[in-house]
């Protein structure tokens, strides 16, 4: 189910103020807040198929601002707007039953630098948060940044 908040943010940005048959149409318009973000994360995987959704369960969504300094540093990303999303855990074919207590899954999305993306390309926020969303929970079922990538590929 989408509801009218996501719907909201399956809208394009316009790139002009021509856009717009009124140039100050923007004045009301705000960016969405770390829990709005989080709710369309949310409605996001909601829509995934169910065989998807139940390999997710116990996965953690966070969304913040931007990715700490020590996250930066150990990704070796030199801006704050450098990095849109993280999954940290351990992949779930990797995970050993008979490991000690693990952590849970945890997927982080950055809300200011996925926000700059948005106001610098034509697509909706929805789609971006889907693709940072989808790539990550790549990540939780064991695939690299280079098997997510061939995968977009296949299917572009």
């Amino acid at each position: 189910m989408v509801t009218a908040p996501a719907l909201a943010y399956n809208t394009r940005m316009p790139t002009q103020a021509s856009d717009d048959s009124d140039p100050l149409a923007w004045r009301p318009r705000k960016a969405p807040s770390l829990v709005e973000l989080e709710v369309l994360a949310g409605e996001v995987l909601a829509r995934l198929p169910q065989k998807f959704r139940d390999l997710c369960d116990g996965l953690v969504i966070r969304v913040d601002d931007f990715p700490t300094d020590e996250v930066l540093d150990d990704m070796g990303v030199d801006s704050e707007f450098g990095l849109l999303g993280l999954f940290h855990g351990v992949g779930l074919p990797f995970r050993s039953e008979s490991a000690p207590l693990q952590m849970p899954n945890m997927i982080w999305l950055y809300r200011r630098p996925i926000l700059d993306y948005w106001a610098e390309h034509d697509e909706t926020l929805g789609k971006i948060v889907t693709h940072v969303l989808l790539h990550e929970i790549g990540h939780h079922f064991g695939f690299s940044d280079e098997d997510i990538a061939a995968i977009e590929a296949d299917v572009a």
